[in-house]
């Protein structure tokens, strides 16, 4: 799975806090849910991230990990589990920061899950795109963005430091 994330990292991503005030209502369109229950879901879903037959890549911008959705805390602890999750045999974290020129835009939010299928996020809902087209199209989009990212260690440092950022701001 390969996901292109411009704005907010996955909630295959996130712990517990950071999911809880990204999941809360933030306006009145805001679809009514069971905030706890959405954040139990997401917390169990992530146990796909221990199976070693899959592969996961998560592309971030800076501006997607440095956003301050939620409290100094809960970004300070995101980006620390970040860090951590990237240490995975089976999980690459590539983070693009923002003085890199890049030729292409971050519009969306995409997943790529194979050969045959990509969802695009929107603010109302998901696209499905399943044209072989479509898919060569964002596997393209995410190996040029990728291209620009830093990867392992260097991305690993990266979320440390913007974990330590977060925490300096509590002082």
């Amino acid at each position: 799975m390969r996901h292109f994330l411009p704005a907010i990292p996955t909630g295959l991503l996130h712990v517990r806090e950071y999911a809880v005030e990204t999941l809360s209502p933030t306006v009145s369109s805001d679809p009514a849910r069971d905030v706890a229950r959405a954040v139990q879901a997401r917390m169990d879903r992530q146990a796909v991230l221990d199976d070693s037959s899959r592969s996961f890549w998560f592309l971030m911008t800076e501006q997607a990990v440095k956003w301050q959705r939620a409290s100094v805390d809960a970004m300070a602890a995101q980006c620390s589990h970040m860090a951590e999750v990237n240490r995975k045999p089976n999980v690459e974290i590539g983070i693009i920061p923002q003085g890199v020129q890049v030729a292409g835009t971050p519009m969306n939010i995409f997943v790529v899950y194979d050969d045959r299928l990509v969802t695009v996020e929107l603010f109302s809902g998901e696209v499905v795109l399943r044209d072989p087209r479509d898919i060569t199209q964002h596997l393209g989009l995410f190996d040029l963005f990728w291209s620009h990212a830093l990867t392992g260690d260097d991305s690993s440092a990266f979320l440390e430091q913007a974990a330590h950022g977060f925490m300096r701001q509590r002082e």
